[in-house]
């Protein structure tokens, strides 16, 4: 069920309801719309940037001045309606030891951005059928807009000290989209507390200490940046707390109190979440070709080949099972020198925990 925004008007666009009850059939959990306004995050963004916090992803800095406005992404903008979608909820599975490990919301398989451009195109198609002369456009996280700020804004929830949406009903599992508009909405009341109290659960597990302060991430240590993102070596005093993370992070949303109620659960089965399990050998006996066949359509397609080998080599030398040391000894091989260097790595990792094996 679609938690609704408050009561509001129809009046200045009749095709709201609509619009609603088509979202949930759609399979979005919450909405709420937010004026187009000079964004509140600004100031910290340009900090947080500054700092070097965001690491290598360049595109911040160099798009920086469109994230002042709604209007640097689509002239005009006067409306954003934020939406979010769910992914799986439910517990880590430990079981398979030489598993990738990888963030939830990769484990449906499917890019979320395909996924979610299409929701958004069939409501778009919506508005425009009742309101022709509307301008929209949709957006997934890769336009210059600062979406949790609009989310709070839109009433959606507030920012958590690990920087995520939350929200007291679905906690954080869950993706953000907008819906720029160039019509003045009812908009809804922005979230004006935060529920997180004097919890620091998210900021006291990370393992890599990405936390400088609460609600400001540093990506240079972030696992989900270095394991996605980066595309250099992992920086050797950080591999080990890699752990088993082959592809994103979920740990400071696992340790959340709002995402550890049994509701948040979705028991999600293997067969909807093909991603779960995949064996970290199989990337070493893979081409470019076998990979491109795979995994082209999927989330791990950002890596490429060479980014998830070097993870796969981190995780199996932090597992250090002697069963793994064939794959690795065929990476090490590699003319790739950073997946070399890290099976090398991995391989000596293995044989100094089980030097009599």
């Amino acid at each position: 069920m679609v938690l609704h925004p408050t009561e509001r008007s129809t009046h200045a666009a009749p095709w709201l309801q609509a619009f609603g009850q088509f979202a949930e059939q759609l399979g979005f959990v919450k909405w709420g719309i937010a004026p187009a306004i000079d964004a509140s995050g600004f100031s910290d963004l340009v900090k947080w940037i500054d700092s070097g916090y965001a690491a290598e992803m360049d595109y911040f800095a160099n798009r920086l001045d469109a994230y002042r406005h709604p209007r640097g992404v689509m002239a005009g903008t006067k409306s954003i309606v934020v939406m979010a979608y769910p992914y799986p909820a439910d517990p880590p599975d430990d079981s398979a030891t030489s598993a990738v490990k990888v963030a939830r919301y990769a484990w449906p398989g499917a890019d979320y951005h395909d996924t979610l451009h299409h929701k958004m195109k069939q409501l778009k198609r919506l508005i425009r059928d009742q309101s022709p002369t509307t301008n929209v456009r949709g957006c997934v996280d890769t336009a210059p807009l600062l979406e949790r700020e609009l989310a709070v804004l839109a009433g959606l929830g507030w920012r958590g000290k690990n920087t995520l949406l939350l929200n007291r009903q679905l906690g954080s599992y869950f993706f953000l989209c907008c819906l720029l508009l160039d019509v003045e909405l009812p908009y809804d009341d922005p979230y004006q507390t935060s529920h997180c109290g004097t919890c620091t659960a998210c900021l006291d597990a990370c393992p890599t200490d990405a936390f400088p302060a609460p609600g400001v991430l540093d990506a240079n240590r972030c696992i989900s940046y270095l394991t996605i993102e980066h595309r250099e070596a992992i920086p050797m005093d950080l591999q080990r707390s890699i752990g088993e993370w082959a592809f994103g992070c979920d740990i400071c949303q696992e340790v959340c109190p709002w995402n550890r109620k049994p509701s948040r659960h979705s028991d999600t089965s293997d067969q909807d979440a093909p991603l779960r399990r995949v064996s970290l050998e199989w990337f070493f006996d893979a081409d470019e070709d076998q990979f491109r066949q795979r995994f082209r359509k999927t989330p791990l397609w950002r890596t490429r080949l060479r980014g998830i080998q070097r993870n796969a080599a981190i995780v199996l030398g932090n597992q250090g099972q002697r069963a793994s040391l064939p794959a690795l000894r065929k990476g090490a091989s590699s003319d790739d020198e950073i997946v070399a260097a890290t099976c090398r790595w991995a391989i000596q990792q293995i044989e100094q925990t089980n030097p009599n094996v």
